[in-house]
């Protein structure tokens, strides 16, 4: 081993980019496949919510651009679980022999997406999270195969945003019933994806990302950064959003309890019954959502059928 921990944490604070698995410490290589494998898990799981969504597309144009969308997800997915490879880590164990309930995205793609409002909110807000995390990594990351590599997801993460957006201003255009669906998508998805980012600052115990200079900003810098579009966006097109920007503070300020109680049943945050401690949401996130199994299934299931196919 090269470095200790300890120097190759002030080489990479210097700017050293790490180039191989070879160069790594034991704390570095773990902070390095924890993150890649949620990154790989977030991808891999977005294209079934995705692809039971499009069913939904109001034409064939529309249902194109959706599939479109999960091609590029599932590429990448496999950008991430290949660099997990060169770790020596099996991509095969980790799609095909981990327990549904041991993957590691996040809790808002374990939901299902009932119409074409969900799916477009869900690239609205889903992948702008995705875009805020990916950039950060790419801006600051330590791991040069890494960096690289996000150029072609970054770009491709901006089409499935735009995407988004464009939908979301033709329902709120359209009015009516249109726009309700569109407002109900709103409502539990804003507040999926300001939980999406994780821990408050001053409750996070592990700072390794940090250290190690995987990425640049915290937990919190990256929900604020996700607000400063998402809040403004949806006040353009007249969509109710339960948070504001504090004049006094110049940082976006959230109108509900955080974190607060969901139930997944009625897709419904439960704003009042107050907060929640983050304890009780690690339970909810443990427990996974009502799609969890049937996304993992549905990722597994071609496999064993085209190896039938060959036998």
């Amino acid at each position: 081993m090269p470095f200790t921990e300890e120097e190759i944490k002030a080489r990479v604070q210097k700017g050293y980019i790490v180039e191989s698995p070879e160069e790594m410490t034991d704390g570095y290589r773990k902070a390095l496949a924890i993150q890649l494998t949620v990154q790989a898990d977030t991808e891999l799981m977005s294209a079934p919510s995705y692809w039971m969504a499009a069913r939904h597309a109001p034409s064939a144009n529309t249902q194109v651009s959706a599939h479109a969308i999960i091609q590029d997800e599932l590429a990448h997915a496999n950008i991430a679980y290949r660099l997990l490879e060169d770790m020596g880590i099996s991509k095969q164990k980790l799609v095909y022999e981990r327990e549904p309930h041991e993957f590691k995205h996040p809790y808002g793609f374990d939901q299902p997406l009932d119409n074409w409002a969900d799916l477009v909110v869900a690239n609205g807000f889903f992948d702008r999270a995705g875009i805020c995390l990916l950039s950060d990594v790419h801006r600051n990351t330590s791991y040069g195969p890494l960096k690289r590599a996000l150029v072609k997801v970054d770009m491709e993460e901006t089409f499935h945003l735009r995407h988004g957006e464009v939908w979301m201003r033709r329902l709120s255009r359209a009015g009516g019933a249109a726009k309700e669906i569109l407002q109900r998508s709103v409502d539990w998805m804003f507040p999926m994806t300001v939980e999406w980012f994780g821990l408050p600052d001053d409750r996070k115990r592990h700072s390794g990302q940090l250290e190690y200079r995987l990425k640049g900003l915290t937990n919190d810098q990256l929900r604020q950064l996700w607000m400063s579009s998402t809040v403004p966006l949806c006040e353009r097109l007249g969509l109710d959003v339960p948070a504001h920007f504090d004049e006094a503070s110049q940082s976006y300020v959230l109108d509900y309890p955080f974190p607060c109680q969901y139930d997944a049943s009625e897709k419904r945050w439960l704003f009042e019954e107050g907060r929640i401690t983050w304890g009780q949401v690690f339970e909810r996130w443990k427990g996974r959502g009502p799609m969890n199994e049937i996304y993992v299934e549905s990722i597994r299931r071609s496999r064993g059928q085209v190896s039938s196919w060959l036998n």
